[in-house]
Formats: structure tokens, C-alpha cells, sequence
């Protein structure tokens, strides 16, 4: 879990590349540069995220018998589409900020992805006693540099059927704290089994529920004791928020159960900078800035999920593949009581 937790915070911050080695420069560009740049470099993480968090709400379409309880741990895997792994870097969009040859533009690495070579622009700068004064920076890379190509998540799920054919749903990451991140998740949904309306004698040979699912993941990164820049309180705090709609049909056979549903996306996603940061060129410039930026992101796509599930008993197992901005294959283990 250690390790999950870890890859997670890299995802969203990139630390060892954007914070601890391209802060200072990117800040003495303006703020305004610095979270142009950020927008184009962490959104695609964090809207994988909100897939990952998404998925694998469900196992079946027939809904447990009232009154019956299952709990289940879940995994899902995103996988990372080679459009999400760079970005345009237009330097017209810039105040402060060129390529040394001059380029109007280059495709540069996301969070995601992987510069190589490596790519340096120029950062302009006023100093106040110099005037104009220029640092070449490396921008940084992501997690394509360690060859990943995927985004993980991993969860409990409980639900409970209230109701014939209502089952309440709750997903939980408890938050936890390693190497000065934290991290936490929760969910909550309701699964309605429509075909418990029909009559009991009828012969309709499918399952169809209907399925609205809220998901909200919390994380903070503090890196105020890397001295990257000197100041206090510094970290980077992130929150992603998904709401899924969902159509959901299957068989209802007693063992070996197949699924599909089509679904609806929609996310929000907020990173901010905090704290206090002096930015400085080492020798004469130094300018305070407190709590920098913040980048909002939203996404909304249609999704499409065909899996299986195998019931023995008390127990059972299901897997499943997602079709959307970004594919998630889930798999579950299931206990019902």
C-alpha cells in the first residue's frame, strides 16, 4: 500500500521534478506563467485520476436480496493514451518564458510523460538592479521517465440493500500519511434494480439497474522541508470530485453472471499551490509570494464497461474493462453476507 500511495503522489505533483528542481525558476517567470504551465502539465493526471476513482462501482446488475450486505476490495488500473503524455507549449501564451532556438512551440512532457531529450527554455526575469536578467531552466519530466503507463487506485466498498432492489453503496480509502503526503478517498452511490417493478411471474431474461455514484479523493503534498525555495507552510494540496451516471444490464444466473453499461462522467479537479515562497537568484533578487496559484480542471466523457462476475457462495470475484478518455480495468473481490 506504501508503494500505491507513493506512485499516487507522484502523479499528482511530479514532486522530485517540478517542485524540487523548477519551482524557483518557474515562479521568477511570474505567476502567471508558472500556472499556465501547470495547467498544461498536471491536468491530464489529475483527470486520469478521476477515472481511476470512478470505476468499478458495481459487479452485477441484480441487486442482493433486502437486507443483504456485501463488502468488497477493489482495484482499478487507468492506462495512459500517448495523447495525455505531452502538451503544446506555445510561447505566445507565455509573459516570460522562450526555447533557446527560438521555436514558436514544442510538445513537452505532462505529469504523465517523458522529455527526451531533455527540453530547456529560457526564463526572463527583472532583476532590480540588473533589469532584465535570463536563466535556462529543464522543464520537467513525469512518470513516463520510471516507465509507467498506468494510474492505480484501491478501495473498500460496502453496500447495503435497504430496499428490494435499492442497494447503498460506499467506497473508503482511509487517509493516510507517509513521507509528508497525505492521502485520502471516499464514495457513495445508489445501485436501483428496475426490473424489481415487474411482476413476479415475469420472464424478462435480463437484469437492469440504474446506478449514480459520487466520488471525492483529497491529497497533500508538503515539501517545506526540501528547502526547495525558502519559506513556510509550503505544499501543494489536491482534491478531485466525480460524479457518474450509469445504465447497467446483466443475466442472473446463480454462478457466472456477465454485465455491461454505458455511463456518464463528469469531474472537478483543484490543485493549489500554498504557503510562502521567497524567490530569489541567489545573490541581490528576492520577491515574497504567498499562496501562488491554483488549477482547476473539468471532465466529462460517455463510458462503456463489459465484465463478468463469479459467484461460490459467500464469495466471489469479478473483473471488468472500461472504455473512455482513459480505459480502467477493475477487479473485485466480493464477500456477501
Amino acid at each position: 500500500m506504501k508503494k500505491l500511495i507513493i506512485l499516487i503522489s507522484f502523479i499528482f505533483f511530479s514532486q522530485s521534478n517540478f517542485a524540487q528542481q523548477n519551482l524557483n525558476d518557474l515562479l521568477a517567470a511570474g505567476v502567471n506563467d508558472a500556472k499556465r504551465f501547470s495547467e498544461g502539465y498536471l491536468l491530464p493526471a489529475t483527470n486520469g485520476l478521476a477515472y481511476g476513482i470512478s470505476s468499478g462501482w458495481f459487479n452485477n446488475a441484480k441487486t442482493p436480496k433486502k437486507y443483504g450486505f456485501e463488502l468488497s476490495i477493489i482495484g482499478n488500473t487507468s492506462f495512459i493514451k500517448d495523447e495525455n503524455k505531452s502538451f503544446n507549449l506555445n510561447v505566445s501564451d507565455y509573459e516570460n518564458i522562450r526555447f533557446p532556438d527560438n521555436s514558436p512551440s514544442k510538445n513537452v512532457a505532462t505529469a504523465l510523460g517523458h522529455n527526451a531529450p531533455e527540453v530547456t527554455v529560457l526564463v526572463t526575469y527583472q532583476d532590480p538592479i540588473f533589469g532584465n536578467q535570463e536563466v535556462e531552466l529543464i522543464l520537467p519530466t513525469g512518470i513516463g521517465s520510471s516507465n509507467v503507463n498506468l494510474i492505480p487506485t484501491a478501495f473498500l466498498q460496502g453496500s447495503f440493500t435497504l430496499f428490494e432492489g435499492t442497494q447503498i453503496k460506499g467506497r473508503f480509502f482511509p487517509k493516510v500519511e507517509t513521507e509528508d503526503v497525505k492521502i485520502g478517498l471516499y464514495g457513495i452511490g445508489v445501485q436501483q434494480e428496475f426490473t424489481t417493478w415487474l411482476p413476479e411471474d415475469n420472464n424478462f431474461p435480463l437484469a437492469i439497474s440504474g446506478l449514480v455514484s459520487y466520488t471525492h479523493l483529497n491529497a497533500n503534498y508538503d515539501f517545506t522541508k526540501t528547502e526547495v525555495v525558502d519559506g513556510e507552510n509550503q505544499q501543494v494540496q489536491t482534491s478531485v470530485n466525480s460524479l457518474l451516471f450509469q445504465l447497467i444490464a446483466g443475466t442472473n444466473f446463480k454462478v457466472l453472471n456477465f454485465y455491461g453499461a454505458v455511463g456518464y462522467l463528469s469531474a472537478t479537479s483543484e490543485t493549489d499551490l500554498l504557503g510562502t515562497y521567497r524567490v530569489s537568484d541567489g545573490i541581490l533578487f528576492s520577491e515574497e509570494i504567498v499562496d501562488p496559484f491554483s488549477v482547476d480542471s473539468k471532465t466529462n466523457g460517455v463510458t462503456a464497461t463489459l465484465g463478468a462476475n463469479v459467484k461460490a457462495g459467500f464469495f466471489g470475484i469479478n473483473a471488468s474493462y472500461t472504455l473512455a478518455d482513459f480505459d480502467t480495468a477493475s477487479l473485485g473481490i466480493n464477500f456477501m453476507f
